[in-house]
């Protein structure tokens, strides 16, 4: 197994929704022992503690919610980001997930430095891909991967100078999604796969075909692991619960399969809210597959030749 430099990085990032709590994420982190649990597995750990954006004047707006304290998130992280991959692994530890504008912003500055093609895997009961003019809630966590991939209509944020193409990006167990990201996204290269394809086909072959496309174009791998991509009934501290989510053997596939793979490049932890947990399971399931991403296995098997 290689031995990682694991970057944590707190994202008490709140105002990518009404409902609150996500601020006290990378604390419930912290405290579920991530990091002892990545040193366990021989990996370097540091702890560079909590982004904190610049100070900002409310923006009044009839309905998106707290969009000039999502802009400045999103500066912010966009710089801890491309640093913290000009070093090591970045975890992320959010926060909802607005947080995603800045992490994978600064992934993509980052890729293109390195002469590379930066991927996109999106473990999510939902698109995301909404734009601040076709939200119907305001909330704000609810457009990254429109604004990431270059959709219009972000005034105000930092541009997006290398958008993710559509091609490079897979979302991986949908189940929500509203009719106008339908609509969209039907008009793209997207990979999308609706837990309908998971029941019926599995999640290790879409998941094969998307990392193979990887591997072929030497490629970055970002991947955002949000709660609800997990069923709420193993995973209950997430304020946008649907049911019929990927179970718990599943979402350990994933994260197997990923580090199998050797080409993850930094990861967000995203919309755990403690304050709706059960004696603090969803944050402990949360490290527990952080720890399949970064080796912890069972018994040893070949791995999966990606040359």
């Amino acid at each position: 197994m290689t031995t990682q430099n694991c970057i944590l990085i707190g994202a008490p990032m709140d105002c990518g929704k009404r409902r609150t709590g996500c601020l006290m994420g990378p604390d419930a982190y912290r405290t579920a022992d991530l990091a002892g649990t990545l040193q366990s597995l021989g990996h370097d750990v540091q702890d560079r503690g909590n982004v904190t954006p610049a100070p900002v004047e409310p923006i009044p707006h009839d309905r998106l919610h707290k969009l000039a304290e999502t802009i400045a998130w999103t500066k912010a992280l966009a710089d801890a980001s491309e640093a913290a991959l000009r070093d090591g692994f970045p975890i992320f530890m959010g926060g909802d997930h607005a947080l995603a504008l800045g992490t994978v912003l600064g992934a993509t500055r980052h890729a293109a430095a390195q002469g590379k093609p930066l991927f996109v895997l999106w473990l999510d009961a939902h698109t995301d891909y909404h734009t601040p003019q076709t939200t119907d809630s305001g909330n704000l966590h609810g457009t990254p991967m429109g604004y990431l991939a270059g959709r219009d209509g972000f005034d105000g944020f930092p541009a997006v100078d290398h958008p993710v193409p559509h091609d490079n990006i897979c979302m991986l167990g949908l189940r929500s999604v509203d009719p106008a990201e339908r609509a969209a996204l039907q008009d793209t290269d997207v990979t999308y796969i609706d837990m309908r394809a998971i029941d019926e086909n599995g999640i290790a072959g879409p998941l094969n075909t998307f990392l193979d496309k990887v591997h072929a174009a030497d490629g970055m791998l970002h991947v955002s692991l949000d709660v609800d991509f997990l069923d709420p009934s193993v995973a209950p501290a997430v304020g946008t619960t649907v049911p019929g989510g990927a179970t718990v053997r599943e979402a350990h596939l994933v994260m197997e399969m990923l580090h199998d793979s050797g080409l993850m490049t930094s990861l967000d932890l995203v919309e755990l809210n403690p304050f709706l947990d059960e004696r603090g399971r969803t944050a402990q399931l949360m490290v527990e597959l952080t720890a399949s991403a970064l080796g912890r296995r069972i018994f040893d098997r070949p791995t999966r030749a990606f040359s």
